[in-house]
């Protein structure tokens, strides 16, 4: 259950960060409702994940793969471009949420 609440944290938080261009610097006011519903959620989610996971962890496991799935979002909905560097950096991302998920102690 716990990693289902992270779960849920992270697609809220990909959801709020997708809409924040939309936003407009929060002048438009449906998109700005979308993000800041999807970030209390999001917050929500992440403080039951918080009871059971330990902060460093849900936190890394949290932001590392919000940046991979939102980077996803860029690329595949709103038509964006990632450079060899920026692919680089992701995959990086993904290797250390993998090293401390199954090689970690501090996980379990």
């Amino acid at each position: 259950m716990k990693y289902l609440f992270l779960a849920a944290a992270i697609v809220f938080e990909v959801i709020g960060s997708s809409f924040m261009k939309a936003t407009d610097g929060f002048t438009k006011w449906l998109p700005s409702s979308i993000v800041i519903a999807a970030y209390v959620t999001c917050f929500y989610f992440l403080s039951l994940a918080l009871k059971y996971i330990p902060l460093g962890v849900a936190y890394a496991i949290w932001g590392g793969l919000g940046i991979v799935l939102t980077a996803a979002v860029s690329v595949f909905v709103l038509k964006q471009k990632l450079d060899l560097p920026a692919v680089i950096g992701i995959i990086l991302i993904v290797a250390g949420v993998f090293v401390m998920n199954f090689f970690s102690k501090t996980t379990h």
